[in-house]
């Protein structure tokens, strides 16, 4: 039987406000590790376990922004700034790698498994993005990382919390091709995805730039087009270089990077593709 769930968009979004965000099995793990490293243990090596983990980055930076300083007016996107901020003693403290998404899920392996196929793309997709952001000499690099690991992060949260209705989703658009995502989830969940995800973004004050991706008015802004086409490319590429939408995509990194298709076909095929 489903166990209750919240009924309405208002109410996952209070849910989701007080819920403790689970986190990646690896991320805790390594984390420890760290923890009990002195040699290694420092705000950099912390960073770059949490920026591969989604989930641990929205569980960092919600956590941050409800506990910001008065005399904080900026939002804190760069995960290596926010730690030396806190201190990694309150970091640990505060912000435990608890509990484990792969330890929720284990009755619903299938929604495990989902899961964990969107948050690899979101891992490909901050690689990608981090790459060019450096490429295009963006100096704010760090944010168009975590906007691209945080594209889907709502996603992953239903599938976190709400596995039983998630996978029910996935039979409507499997018994019919035809039906659009967003159509799917607003039969079963009442809203659309996009919509969890932008208000989550408002609510949770993450990084503008997540904001920026659902304007139309800056569909053309070169940090947007970088965090699109690297999300683009993730999902394009996620079962091999065979895709037939993979052409296209190369031809507009080719235009965003200003490079020949042929180089870009081969610089982002030495990434993070899976075989």
């Amino acid at each position: 039987m489903m166990a209750p769930q919240p009924a309405s968009l208002t109410d996952w979004l209070a849910f989701l406000g007080r819920a403790d965000i689970p986190v990646l099995k690896r991320t805790a793990r390594e984390l420890e590790r760290l923890r009990e490293d002195e040699v290694q243990l420092n705000a950099r090596a912390v960073a770059d376990v949490v920026t591969d983990d989604p989930l641990m980055t929205v569980k960092l930076l919600r956590y941050m922004q409800t506990h910001k300083r008065r005399n904080q007016t900026h939002e804190l996107v760069d995960v290596k700034q926010a730690l030396l901020m806190m201190g990694l003693d309150t970091f640990f403290r505060e912000v435990p790698a608890m509990p484990i998404a792969e330890e929720m899920l284990k009755e619903h392996r299938a929604a495990l498994v989902y899961l964990l196929r969107t948050v690899r793309r979101a891992q490909r997709s901050a690689y990608y993005a981090f790459d060019w952001a450096l490429r295009l000499h963006d100096m704010h690099a760090e944010e168009v990382q975590v906007s691209a690991l945080l594209t889907h992060v709502s996603e992953m949260l239903m599938w976190c919390f709400s596995p039983e209705r998630m996978l029910e989703i996935q039979k409507l658009q499997a018994a019919d091709h035809a039906m659009r995502s967003a159509d799917a989830q607003t039969l079963v969940l009442g809203f659309a995805g996009l919509e969890l995800q932008r208000q989550l973004t408002v609510a949770w004050r993450l990084p503008e730039l997540l904001r920026n991706l659902m304007d139309p008015a800056l569909a053309q802004s070169t940090r947007v087009r970088n965090v699109m086409l690297a999300v683009n490319l993730a999902r394009h590429s996620a079962h091999g270089w065979h895709d037939a939408a993979l052409p296209d995509d190369f031809d507009e990194i080719a235009a965003l990077l200003h490079m020949d298709p042929n180089k870009v076909m081969a610089l982002v095929k030495a990434g993070p593709a899976i075989a």
